[in-house]
C-alpha cells in the first residue's frame, strides 16, 4: 500500500462516517490544551505521556480537571 491508498482510503472513511471528524478534534483539542498546561507547570513527564498516548481525549480532560483541583486548594 502506497501513501496515495492509504490517504485516499482515510478520506473516504471521513466522507463516510463525519463523526470520526469530530472525534479527531474533540482529541485534538483536549490535547492542545493538556499539553500548553503540563508545560506551564514543569510537567515533564505528563507532557510526554500526552504526547504519545492517544486516549481521545480523556486522559486530558483529567489531567486538566486534576490541576484545576489542585489550583483551587493551593489558593485557599
Amino acid at each position: 500500500m502506497n501513501i496515495m491508498n492509504a490517504q485516499s482510503l482515510i478520506i473516504e472513511e471521513i466522507s463516510q462516517n463525519p463523526w470520526i471528524l469530530l472525534l479527531i478534534i474533540w482529541s485534538i483539542v483536549w490535547k492542545m490544551i493538556a499539553l500548553w498546561k503540563s508545560a506551564r507547570n514543569n510537567h515533564l513527564t505528563v507532557f510526554i505521556l500526552i504526547m504519545f498516548l492517544n486516549t481521545i481525549g480523556i486522559f486530558e480532560i483529567l489531567y486538566i480537571l486534576y490541576i484545576n483541583y489542585k489550583n483551587k486548594n493551593k489558593n485557599i
